[in-house]
Parts: C-alpha cells; sequence; structure tokens
C-alpha cells in the first residue's frame, strides 16, 4: 500500500468531514471586495495588470502550482506558476489537464437546457415524470430546483457511508454508482419544501443527469460529447469513468492532516459524476463559457432562463458564498459580483484541485484559474493568493 493510501485510511474522519464541504463551490475563489450587483463589468481591452506576481504569490503560499488563463476581447494571456507535479518536479503548464469539478455543473444544465429548448424537458417536470419511483416526494420536485439548488435534497457527499470502501480497501479508483448517492440523500429525507429554501446539492446534478438519460436514451456522456464538446471543438475536454487521465495533467494535492500534500489525483471521476467528472483545460473552458454567454449553445428562452436567479437563491443562507452582494445561483450557473461588475460562471473545490471560471455576460472578458492543492480552511494564504489572483485578472 503506497504512503497515499495509509493517509487516506488513517484520516477517514477528517476526510469526510473536508470533502462535503469540498464538493461545494467555494468562497475560496470568490472575489473579497464587491460592487453593486447591478455593476456590468468593465469592458477594457488591456492587458490585466500583476496578474504573474499573484500567482507566484498563490505558490509562495505553499501550492505546488497554479495557472491563469485571460481572454480579454481577442486577445489572451497565460500565467503559470510552480509544478503540476512533485515526483518528479515537472513544471505546470496552462495547457495540462485537470479536474475542473464543479465547473462540471454548467455543462450539465446545459444539455439540460437544450432539451428544454428542444421541447423534450421542461423546466417545470418533475422528477417523478422522468424517474418514476426513484426519489420521495419526485412529484413535488421540478427540473428547475434540481437546476437551482432549491429542491431541498440532501447533499450525498455528507455521508459517511459514500467514502468508506475508498478508505476500507485504500483503492482511490473505486466506481462509484451514482444511483446509490440518490438513494442515500432520499434516505436523509427533504431539508425543506422543494422551492423554499436553498442548499448546495451535489444529488440534484446526479438526479439531472438520470433524466437526460432517460429522456434521450443515451448514457449522459453521449449527450455531453453530442451537444457540447464535439460542436464546440472541445477537444481537450472528456467526461471520464476511470481514473486514467491520458497525456500531460496537473495532479491534484490534498492537506488532510499532516504538513505534506498527499497526491488525490487518481480519485475515481464517479464519485461525482454530473457534479464534478469533467477533465479539461482553461482554454477549453473559456472556449466554452464563451460560446453558452453569446448565445451559441443554448436558445435564447433558455440563457435567460439560465441566468434567472430566484429569490431564494440569491445569497441565501447558508451558502458558502454567503454575504458576497450580489452572488445568487441561476440554473447551473452563478453569479458573482467583483469590484469591477458582475461576473457569471462556476468556481469549485475538490480533493486535489481548485478552480474558478468567470465571465463577463457577453463572455468578452474571461478568467479561468486552477491551483493544484485542496482541504486548506478559507482564510489561508493560499486561497486568500488565490482571490488576489482572480481581482487582478478579471478586472485588470
Amino acid at each position: 500500500m503506497s504512503s497515499a493510501d495509509k493517509s487516506v485510511r488513517s484520516r477517514r474522519g477528517r476526510w469526510v468531514a473536508v470533502i462535503a464541504l469540498a464538493t461545494a463551490a467555494s468562497l475560496a475563489t470568490a472575489p473579497v471586495v464587491s460592487a453593486s450587483p447591478s455593476a456590468p463589468a468593465r469592458s477594457s481591452t488591456s492587458q490585466p495588470r500583476g496578474v504573474q506576481a499573484a500567482l507566484d504569490q498563490v505558490v509562495t503560499a505553499g501550492a505546488p502550482g497554479a495557472v491563469a488563463y485571460v481572454r480579454v476581447g481577442d486577445r489572451t494571456y497565460r500565467y503559470s506558476s510552480g509544478y503540476g507535479n512533485l515526483a518528479p518536479l515537472t513544471p505546470i503548464r496552462v495547457a495540462d489537464l485537470s479536474r475542473i469539478g464543479g465547473v462540471t455543473k454548467t455543462f450539465t444544465a446545459t444539455v439540460v437546457l437544450q432539451l428544454v429548448g428542444d421541447r423534450v424537458l421542461k423546466l417545470n417536470d418533475s422528477v417523478e415524470k422522468w424517474l418514476p419511483g426513484v426519489f420521495p416526494n419526485g412529484a413535488g420536485i421540478t427540473i428547475r430546483q434540481l437546476l437551482n439548488h432549491t429542491s431541498g435534497i440532501y447533499d450525498y457527499a455528507g455521508d459517511d457511508r459514500v467514502f468508506a470502501p475508498y478508505f476500507e480497501s485504500g483503492d482511490l479508483t473505486l466506481i462509484f454508482d451514482p444511483r446509490e448517492g440518490v438513494r442515500i440523500a432520499a434516505e436523509h429525507g427533504p431539508l425543506y419544501a422543494p422551492g423554499t429554501g436553498w442548499n448546495y446539492s451535489n444529488t440534484n446534478t446526479l438526479l439531472l443527469a438520470m433524466i437526460v438519460e432517460a429522456a434521450t436514451g443515451n448514457s449522459f456522456g453521449t449527450e455531453l460529447r453530442r451537444r457540447i464538446f464535439k460542436p464546440l471543438g472541445l477537444d481537450h475536454t472528456s467526461y471520464p469513468t476511470t481514473s486514467a487521465i491520458p497525456g500531460s495533467y496537473v495532479h491534484g494535492y490534498w492537506i488532510i492532516g499532516g504538513p505534506d500534500p498527499v497526491d488525490f489525483t487518481a480519485l475515481s471521476p464517479t464519485l461525482l459524476g454530473a457534479a464534478g467528472a469533467i477533465l479539461s483545460n482553461p482554454e477549453d473552458v473559456t472556449r466554452f463559457y464563451r460560446a453558452l454567454l453569446r448565445g451559441h449553445v443554448l436558445k435564447p428562452a433558455q440563457l435567460r432562463a439560465m441566468q434567472t436567479i430566484d429569490a431564494v437563491a440569491t445569497d441565501p443562507p447558508g451558502s458558502i458564498d454567503s454575504g458576497i452582494p450580489g452572488g445568487g445561483w441561476g440554473l447551473g450557473l452563478l453569479r458573482e459580483t467583483f469590484p469591477c461588475g458582475d461576473a457569471w460562471g462556476h468556481d469549485s473545490e475538490i480533493p486535489g484541485y481548485m478552480t474558478a471560471a468567470w465571465n463577463s455576460e457577453d463572455g468578452r472578458r474571461q478568467v479561468v484559474v486552477v491551483v493544484n492543492i485542496d482541504g486548506l480552511p478559507h482564510d489561508h494564504p493560499i486561497t486568500q493568493a488565490m482571490r488576489t489572483v482572480l481581482l487582478k485578472a478579471y478586472c485588470g
């Protein structure tokens, strides 16, 4: 058994406590200063200032490596610092693949909304209609509520049983069945009546993928490739079902107790599935969001719906991003407020990686930042330094 596997098994309690939070959207990647929620993003086409120095500070603070990819109009700026692999030491590259975690949720929502635009699904369709008998109170929960996390469904990632097999075997590559996650969430019962509250729940996205499969007769991965990856030319983006990663990739490290980071790259992507399994690189992520926000992926009505934020999902109590004016959850798309204006996108923490993807509403200004370490408190110097990178990269 490797030292990493020993670390996993000896720190079971801490891993369970941290991973439930790690699968949620991250305050670590949110701006620290806010502006008026109605302010448009600044449209300067100049190169942002101070990004490289800020990125270097992320590594100085203790991260193995970090990259930033910035698009301003038709200009692209790439920044990197540190290492993508610690054994052997290998410089991190902006083009390297990484696990983008919760950013996957925007891709998942886009597939669902394309089916709404095709009149295969309706946002007010119930879970029960497409998945009869699969989830208690499925008749009272709509697709819209799954998309904006107002369903009241428990997040399966918070239950120790989800991770027990990984600890017991010491094998990070075990395949996880999403239906088991849904079953575990159902056992916990509703957190509140659907539509009356908000909680970030990966279970919502597992159910959405199951609905897509029921509606199309295809696997969710097939629909992602057919509807998004291939049409947009996302040649470096995939929806893996095993731990193997082809080509050059960033290793992900996690602090789970001791001072030394543990390599968690092999953690099975099936653990999150449609909620966080996508492999990609910053260029592909920006290409996806630019096409999405410019109306090249969804019909106008569905894009408007995606950017519509329910009152209970506007800076909702209990949100990790709570307290940031202007924040709110659309349908698989998060609005965040920077000092220079609002941005749309998603951010994520999963074991090994922190990722943030923020875009102006017209898609002209875009930032993707990846840091290959996780398991840190939100006031840790690394996460604080990552915020600074985002501020300088987005607001320049």
